[in-house]
């Protein structure tokens, strides 16, 4: 497939970078730092999502079979990337009719408020006694401007008529890709509390290829 992946020198963007190309896929990497790639033959787009020329993402996106977003804050400085960015892109995949986009989110979004969703369930159905009332708590309090930055980039995704799935992943970890995680569709993994970074790219890989993803919400984790 011809794949855009955003935010491609990221945490999970880079291990989207290596599976996709593993598996022979055509990339085109959209990366602020071009610097951070490695020497493997692609196509790179250089680009801040939060202020990029709109013709540069078009061009990053025309073409191509679908975008994995791995857009996401790595500081609180940084909140706003993930909802800014991903409208920017959504708006360049309908100016070029390309419509599958697969998107990193987190666990605890699911309770964050958002103007598309004023009154979230106090707890995510999936989440267990101690996520629910001791790991989530601690999680929002030390990552709110994060989940509210993602809160807002999944009412984007919901809002657009692109064909969606958005992934919700516990705690990360930098850890070897195991290909024996677990998903809930629409809510968290019971009990999951960690994931690597290489499983979620994974994922939303193997996501391409199932039509019952799309317009979904799934829970990863181990």
């Amino acid at each position: 497939m011809r794949l855009t992946i955003v935010a491609a020198t990221g945490g999970i963007g880079s291990q989207l970078l290596t599976q996709a190309i593993e598996a022979g896929h055509e990339v085109t990497a959209v990366v602020r730092n071009p610097n951070r790639l490695s020497d493997t033959p692609m196509r790179t787009v250089v680009a801040d999502l939060t202020t990029a020329d709109p013709a540069v993402l078009r061009s990053a996106v025309t073409g191509a079979d679908a975008v994995l977003s791995g857009l996401g804050a790595r500081s609180g400085a940084e909140a706003g990337v993930a909802s800014q960015g991903t409208q920017a892109i959504v708006q360049a995949m309908q100016e070029t009719a390309v419509r599958r986009i697969i998107a990193v989110s987190a666990a605890s979004v699911g309770t964050i408020a958002s103007p598309r969703r004023p009154d979230p369930p106090r707890h995510n159905p999936g989440d267990g006694f101690f996520m629910r009332h001791l790991a989530a708590p601690m999680a929002k309090a030390a990552f709110r401007r994060h989940y509210d930055d993602l809160a807002l980039m999944e009412d984007l995704l919901h809002d657009s008529n692109l064909d969606w799935t958005i992934t919700r992943p516990p705690r990360l970890l930098n850890k070897r890709l195991k290909k024996t995680y677990r998903t809930a569709y629409e809510q968290n993994v019971r009990t999951g509390m960690f994931i690597s970074r290489a499983d979620v790219a994974h994922l939303m890989l193997d996501a391409l290829d199932t039509p019952e993803t799309i317009h979904r919400i799934i829970g990863i984790a181990y």
